[in-house]
């Protein structure tokens, strides 16, 4: 009875750490989030599920500029299809949430290093005024969520190129910038989770000596 209950420890243990180890590196080192070019936009394989979702944004004046590939270390790679309108100086992108729903946000850099982000789905709210701005209309559809997005920064001076590679340098200076307190709040409870784990492991093999 012992040695099975000893092995079904290990194998929650093992479960756990598999879970949320890479959730817990992202918190403590956002910086150690890859983002790299995937694909240019003649080469896109969209998957179904985001398809009725890229024809609104085609029909907002987004054209596809390419697709990013973002993975953490030691975590699983994510695809991100990006979309830009130039003249109204705004990225789109697109990805399949964990729910497996369509997830949307909208991004517009501005002078300074800052972000407008408005997105479709629940992510953190945050302010830092004159340099960054985020927040969402949950399950709204593009266009009201677009029209969101442009009221939020038509005061602002927008500025970087609306291409594959602007897009690119955007989402790096945003992991290396005001995402990173975003990434730790997101990953919070997969470092509690694992500082636990640890916890218990520990305790568990170097309490009997």
């Amino acid at each position: 009875m012992n040695a099975l209950m000893v092995l079904g420890g290990v194998a929650l243990a093992g479960f756990v750490l598999y879970r949320n180890f890479w959730r817990a590196i992202l918190c403590l080192a956002p910086s150690t989030m890859s983002v790299e070019i995937e694909d240019p936009p003649d080469r896109i394989e969209l998957p179904l599920e985001l398809s009725a979702v890229a024809k609104q944004l085609e029909a907002l004046g987004f054209a596809p500029i390419g697709s990013r590939r973002e993975k953490p270390r030691f975590g699983p790679a994510s695809l991100a299809y990006d979309y830009a309108n130039a003249q109204d100086k705004v990225f789109a992108t697109l990805s399949v949430g964990r729910d497996g729903k369509p997830h949307l946000y909208f991004l517009t850099a501005f002078s300074g290093g800052g972000f407008v982000i408005t997105a479709n789905y629940r992510r953190p709210a945050k302010e830092i005024p004159g340099h960054y701005l985020a927040g969402s209309l949950d399950d709204f559809p593009p266009e009201r969520v677009y029209k969101a997005h442009l009221k939020r920064i038509e005061s602002l001076p927008a500025s970087g190129e609306y291409t594959q590679d602007g897009r690119l340098g955007a989402a790096q200076a945003w992991v290396a910038g005001p995402g990173r307190s975003e990434l730790r709040q997101q990953n919070l409870a997969a470092l509690v989770w694992t500082a636990g784990t640890l916890g218990i492991v520990a305790a568990a093999v170097f309490g009997k000596r």
